[in-house]
């Protein structure tokens, strides 16, 4: 079973092996081919407006060694990390989330209403491993099973905007990793979407019921 490994301000997850991976990831962003995903855990005080975050990100992955890895940044302290595992039919996902909500939002509640800006950026990223072969439109299914997993997680939770429960963060990213495949189905009627929701949605909620827990469901200073 693949493990994250906590190396702080890091958390990576090898993956075995080169898999097929889909995110919007700052760092190798799309469809692509790696063998790790990372999290960087970074201050508010390090983004400011005028600051490559993206480059800056590059040149870290690089400093690794792992210029070839997917990497998403996290303002949540990483050693908060959640895992969870589901089989069903024989068919094994694993989801590895980071947590924080002090940037949560509902979709669409604000469609009319000014945006605000907060103060501090928790963010949800997690990252899901398929032991089951998929194409790259298996994957594109994939990622909306994740998702919407994300989503019921949040919403159960009891995590709140001013607009009313929250559906996520303004700053979550999803990687899914499979190996690659030609099944180009993962809906929720297949053993792997199950397996995927199963896991995601068990990993997010743990998350989101610490940072409630931790926080009393407001956000916490940053730094």
């Amino acid at each position: 079973m693949i493990h994250p490994v906590l190396e702080y301000p890091w958390l990576t997850l090898d993956l075995g092996r080169d898999m097929r991976v889909i995110s919007w990831a700052p760092h190798r962003p799309g469809l692509v081919t790696a063998r790790q995903i990372l999290w960087r855990e970074v201050r508010n005080a390090d983004l400011t407006e005028d600051f490559d975050a993206l480059g800056w990100l590059a040149q870290e992955c690089k400093g690794r060694g792992m210029e070839q890895a997917v990497a998403m940044l996290t303002s949540r302290k990483i050693a908060t990390f959640s895992v969870a595992d589901a089989n069903v039919e024989g068919i094994t996902a694993r989801a590895v989330s980071t947590v924080g909500l002090s940037n949560a939002v509902r979709a669409a509640a604000e469609v009319h209403k000014p945006t605000k800006i907060r103060a501090s950026y928790g963010t949800i990223n997690i990252a899901v491993t398929l032991n089951y072969p998929l194409n790259d439109i298996g994957l594109i299914e994939a990622q909306s099973i994740a998702t919407a997993a994300r989503t019921a997680a949040v919403l159960e939770s009891g995590a709140m905007t001013t607009s009313g429960p929250a559906t996520g963060t303004g700053t979550d990213c999803i990687a899914v990793a499979a190996p690659a495949g030609q099944d180009a189905f993962c809906g929720l009627h297949t053993p792997q979407g199950k397996a995927i929701a199963s896991a995601v949605y068990s990993a997010v909620r743990e998350g989101a019921d610490h940072w409630i827990a931790e926080t009393g469901g407001t956000p916490y200073d940053l730094g």
